[in-house]
């Protein structure tokens, strides 16, 4: 089984670049078909050339209207039959026309332990606050802010005496393995939203369709 992905950035995509080895491993059957960045000097855009993937840039001039950026994306996105769009460092909420274009279909990453510290600087803010366990948040994007149904969650133990540079290199560390063992569900097709919200992940070897 593969899945086609879009991948939405605004920096230096370090996340697209750990999926784009994993894919080049043979990890799990993907191909990324999109990159779209709401920068245009986002580093991530050259990795994704230097991979050969096709690009977007989205000037800012296309986010002064909510809307109308997403529904660029999301005809961009279903023209090359994407099943699934990463969020990836995109800075930028998603709206209606991308949502409903794929609905539980849009993954996004925090780093933190939702539904603790959302919001841009969660690592920041959780350093700050003391908390002596974080970690890493992959979840379907909704039209909230780092809210939607989590797929899964990876506990980081903040050892004492850590700077705030250490415990950002110890989450990104967890962000570039635990995004792709998720996009690799995805690709098994064992990921499922239940009725009440809440994500079912099959066995291995089995999808959810027999869930």
């Amino acid at each position: 089984m593969s899945i086609k992905l879009g991948v939405l950035i605004s920096g230096s995509g370090t996340n697209l670049q750990a999926i784009i080895d994993r894919i080049a491993d043979g990890m799990f059957g993907a191909s990324i078909e999109l990159v779209v960045s709401s920068r245009a000097d986002a580093y991530g855009l050259m990795r994704a050339q230097a991979a050969g993937i096709q690009t977007l840039t989205m000037d800012k001039s296309f986010y002064d209207e909510a809307h109308t950026a997403d529904r660029i994306i999301a005809a961009e996105m279903r023209s090359r039959g994407v099943d699934y769009i990463l969020m990836a460092g995109y800075m930028r909420m998603v709206h209606a026309p991308l949502l409903d274009a794929f609905p539980n279909r849009i993954v996004n990453l925090h780093p933190a332990l939702l539904p603790s510290f959302k919001g841009a600087h969660g690592i920041r803010d959780a350093y700050e606050y003391g908390v002596k366990v974080t970690g890493v948040t992959v979840h379907f994007a909704d039209d909230r802010y780092d809210c939607g149904p989590i797929i899964a969650q990876r506990a980081l133990a903040v050892e004492e005496g850590w700077t705030l540079d250490e415990l950002e290199a110890h989450i990104h560390e967890i962000e570039h393995a635990l995004y792709p063992e998720v996009v690799g569900l995805l690709a098994e097709g064992r990921v499922r939203v239940r009725d009440n919200g809440t994500v079912e992940i099959a066995a291995a070897g089995k999808t959810a369709d027999h869930l």
